[in-house]
Order: C-alpha cells, then structure tokens, then sequence
C-alpha cells in the first residue's frame, strides 16, 4: 500500500476553494453577434403606385422583411448551436479539458475564477461556498487503489489536503466506482468552521501519470436544496487518455 503524502503548499493549493473568502480572480465571458445594415435609397425619379407608394419603397420593405427573417433564422441556428453544446444535462454547461484530459459539468449560472495552485475552478457569485476546483498532482502510480481503501484515501485527503487544518472534520460514506475500466474513489464529507460548515463531495483518480481530484460542495445549510446538483457534477467527472 502506498502512503498519499501532501506538502504544505499542495496542501495551500488544494483546499483553498474550501474557504469562503472573496477571490480575486477573473471572469470570462465572450458573446457571438452579427449584425446587419439594410439600405433602402430613394431615387428622384421613382415612380408612385396607386396607394402612393414608390417602387422604392416597395423594394426596402421587401428588403427590410428579408433582413428580418435571415436574421431571425441566424440566430436560431445559432441557439440551437450553443444548446446543443450545452446539452449534456439541462442546467448545467460542460467543461472539457482535452491537454489535461478531464471532463465535467457545472450549475448553470456560475462563473469561472483564476485561483493559484488551481487548474480549474467554478463558483456561484452570490454564495461563497458553493463551487467546484480541479487539481492534479504528478504520481507514478497508475492506480487510485495503489494508495489504500475509499476510507483510508478520504480521510487522509479531507485531514491533510481538503480542509484546513483548524476544522473539524468528517467523513461521510466513501466508495468506489469503475469508468470505462478506471477506478474512481467518491467520498462525502463535512468540514466545521467557527462560523459555517461546509458540505462536499470529492472524487479522485488516477491516470496520465497524474492524481486527480475533483471537489464540489455548499454551505451546509443549503445543502437540501444542492446535494443533487452536486451530486451529478461528481459523477459527471471523466478521464480520457491523453
């Protein structure tokens, strides 16, 4: 059985997603537009039908109406584009980390924030706690089982990794899981600040040489409302040979 050792700054990196204090990170957000200029010149010698309408008129209307409905139609196309991306699970947008090789999905709705020791992090603007970080660390391992049990590998990580070190902590339940013939490790658990407790779910692998870990989790005092939200960005984490 191997031992999972954790530096003090893996330690830093790891569990900082775990504190609600503001992050300064920054948000992306990138928006597609097209736009359209229609034209309709009047000439001096138009000439005027019945109704007082020139033929110049007729045609911008005509004009303006095609406009309309290719405009309409663009974007259309170009909804069904961006929900077909998003068409995983409704509600919720993917991530796919093809250099990395991981994938998942998160709430619909939270932002992206550039956090040091992160590779990835997700979190809800309004409610600190309520978030999801990927991070990973080279191993020569090929195995999350090489490193002991679901309990013993939970409990290591949530003391020394997950939680600061002034928290009480516990965990839950913890199990494993096959993927495509690759061993997960999901493990529940709670970590108790003086003055909130958070509610998380990890899940954990091995593969590409490297350990990864994926934790989500919420204020315990919303966790009714989001443990099934959680629970399917936990499962929807993958890896893929990279």
């Amino acid at each position: 059985m191997a031992s999972l050792h954790c530096s003090p700054s893996l330690q830093n990196s790891l569990f900082v997603n775990s504190l609600p204090q503001k992050l300064h990170g920054r948000f992306v957000c990138c928006r597609a537009g097209v736009s359209f200029l229609l034209r309709a010149e009047q000439a001096h010698g138009s000439s005027i039908n019945a109704h007082g309408c020139s033929s110049e008129d007729r045609l911008g209307r005509r004009q303006l109406l095609a406009g309309s409905a290719f405009i309409t139609w663009i974007s259309l196309a170009d909804m069904n584009s961006m929900s077909f991306a998003a068409e995983t699970k409704k509600g919720f947008l993917s991530v796919s980390d093809k250099k990395d090789g991981y994938s998942f999905v998160y709430p619909f709705g939270w932002q992206e924030v550039v956090i040091d020791g992160q590779d990835k992090v997700f979190k809800d603007v309004i409610e600190p706690l309520e978030s999801v970080s990927v991070n990973m660390i080279p191993t020569s391992k090929e195995d999350i089982r090489d490193f002991g049990s679901p309990q013993q590998v939970a409990e290591t990580l949530i003391k020394k990794v997950l939680a600061p070190s002034n928290q009480r902590t516990k965990l839950i339940e913890a199990s494993e899981h096959d993927v495509n013939g690759k061993a997960y490790y999901t493990f529940e658990f709670v970590a108790q600040a003086p003055n909130y407790t958070r509610h998380a779910l990890s899940t954990i692998v091995v593969a590409n040489g490297k350990f990864y870990t994926l934790t989500t989790g919420a204020n315990e005092r919303r966790w009714e409302k989001m443990k099934d939200k959680l629970r399917t960005v936990v499962d929807s984490f993958t890896i893929s040979n990279v």
